[in-house]
């Protein structure tokens, strides 16, 4: 009798968890990808078979008369958005609906993955963000340039001491090392130079931390999103227990140090231990909220040491992983577009001729051509392949024409938005895969479709760190091409093969290039 119950309950399941499902949006007046299409999706999916950049292309091609579409991701439904008007209208317009970002690791599986303010909801997302805020504005980051200053030359300097005309390096290997120790100086207050220790600590518990191309992390994160109360049950966490307890000690040691000794070090860790005490470290008056207790209606304060790690180790991630990633096809395309190179080294000399031969921070915001170099080259690789969004409450997209239907979105309905796509829409910019700065000069720029460029996000969720990210890429390179000219070498691969690796984008076989000391 039981086994007919089973037989007859497995069809059942079956249809429920998987089949039912297939045919979600259809059932909403949404077009939807073939039962194929969304199993060959999911296949490539799992087993890595092409690049995150490709997936994206991918998904902004699909349906191109539509402004979105629905996919499936497993048994998880996603509306793809398209068009920059319903982009503005869901991260904008209507972002009290959409505040909160999908549960990649819930905070009680993995505490310093669940607790940064990337992954956080609601009022606790609020809360945090705001406390945060003050390490960004613009006085903060003029100060922190003092700090990326002299990384930097130290950094730069280390070639310079070589003897090779042509030194040969993995981009972004180096670009990693360089960021690893500018956050490390200007975000946790330690001092390390990756470049001349190449297996400091530091540098070493980075690496593991946020190698997601690694199967077993790979595994963690799909496992984590199938089914988290297995996860849970097993006590796996997405960061080893090694990389926990060093960054843990890290923190929990600088606490103790400032406490003690009462060293103020106007950084992340400083700013967010201001806010646990209830004061306001922001000189441009940014109000820091706190979350209500709902037994009293007081406002509480709960930024443990743990909360510190996890926001440092976020900002860390998104500056050691993302930003030298930025960095590595940045170099790229200044070594195989030898007159846009040129432009730039001119317009550094002529800064360095204005300022005296010292960078300034003034200076550096002043540079039009730099400006538009770095645009181009996150237009062309955003760090942010795509985000997302869940709906905090019933959403309904009303239609535009009359032809339309209106679309209702339960709550908890995840929308996706392809930047990297979006990016290279030729509809939006034309001749995409070309890397052109002059898309952002002063009469060009004017004609980029609004919200079509976003490469930190758009919107109050958008990236917070987005000016200490750019003013980082803008001294690095003025700095390497004040002395040396970035050029292909043996091992460059032009055209660019990207790897298949569904978490980021990086080149197959790594970014060779060469740094030739310029002639005087």
């Amino acid at each position: 009798m039981m086994w007919i119950l089973l037989t007859a309950l497995i069809p059942i399941l079956i249809y429920f968890y998987c089949i039912k499902y297939l045919y979600y949006w259809k059932n909403r007046n949404v077009q939807q990808d073939t039962i194929l299409n969304v199993f060959v999706e999911n296949f490539f999916m799992i087993f890595k078979r092409q690049s995150a950049a490709n997936v994206a292309k991918q998904l902004q091609r699909a349906f191109p008369n539509e402004k979105c579409y629905g996919i499936m991701q497993f048994n998880t439904p996603v509306l793809v958005l398209k068009t920059p008007d319903i982009m503005k209208q869901f991260l904008i317009k209507d972002f009290d609906h959409f505040t909160d970002r999908r549960t990649m690791v819930p905070e009680d599986i993995d505490p310093l993955w669940g607790k940064n303010v990337f992954a956080l909801k609601g009022h606790s997302w609020k809360n945090m963000r705001s406390s945060l805020s003050p390490s960004f504005t613009s006085s903060k980051i003029k100060w922190l340039f003092t700090l990326m200053k002299e990384t930097t030359e130290k950094f730069v300097d280390y070639f310079k001491n070589q003897d090779e005309i042509v030194i040969k390096l993995e981009m972004k290997d180096v670009f990693m090392r360089f960021c690893n120790d500018v956050i490390a100086n200007t975000i946790f207050g330690v001092e390390v130079d990756s470049l001349r220790d190449k297996d400091n600590t530091f540098f070493q518990m980075s690496k593991t931390a946020f190698d997601f191309k690694s199967f077993s992390k790979f595994v963690k994160l799909f496992g984590y999103m199938m089914s988290p109360t297995l996860y849970k049950i097993l006590g796996m966490k997405v960061f080893d227990e090694d990389v926990n307890t060093f960054f843990r000690k890290v923190i929990d040691d600088s606490v103790k140090n400032r406490e003690e000794k009462g060293i103020i070090r106007q950084d992340m860790i400083h700013i967010l231990m201001e806010a646990r005490k209830g004061i306001d470290s922001s000189e441009e008056n940014n109000v820091i909220e706190a979350t209500v207790d709902q037994t009293s209606g007081k406002l509480t304060k709960h930024f443990s040491n743990e909360d510190i790690t996890a926001q440092a180790l976020m900002f860390f991630f998104a500056g050691f992983e993302t930003v030298s990633t930025i960095m590595s096809f940045m170099a790229y395309e200044l070594a195989v577009n030898t007159e846009v190179q040129n432009l730039l080294r001119e317009e550094i000399i002529e800064t360095l001729t204005e300022t005296g031969g010292k960078l300034t921070y003034d200076a550096i915001m002043k540079m039009k051509y730099m400006d538009m170099v770095v645009s181009e080259s996150l237009r062309k690789w955003p760090p942010a392949i795509a985000v997302d969004r869940v709906s905090t409450n019933p959403y309904t997209i009303d239609p535009s024409s009359s032809n339309e239907k209106p679309i209702h979105l339960e709550k908890g309905t995840v929308v996706m938005i392809p930047i990297l796509g979006i990016h290279h829409d030729p509809k939006l910019f034309p001749n995409p895969d070309r890397f052109d700065p002059e898309r952002f000069n002063e009469e060009n720029k004017r004609n980029i479709a609004p919200n079509s460029y976003m490469p930190f996000g758009l919107g109050p969720r958008g990236c917070m760190g987005t000016r200490y990210a750019l003013l980082e890429i803008k001294v690095i390179f003025f700095y390497l091409l004040k002395e040396f000219e970035i050029v292909p070498v043996k091992e460059t691969k032009i055209p660019i093969m990207l790897a298949n690796s569904l978490f980021d984008i990086s080149i197959e076989g790594g970014n060779w290039l060469g740094l030739k000391r310029l002639t005087s």
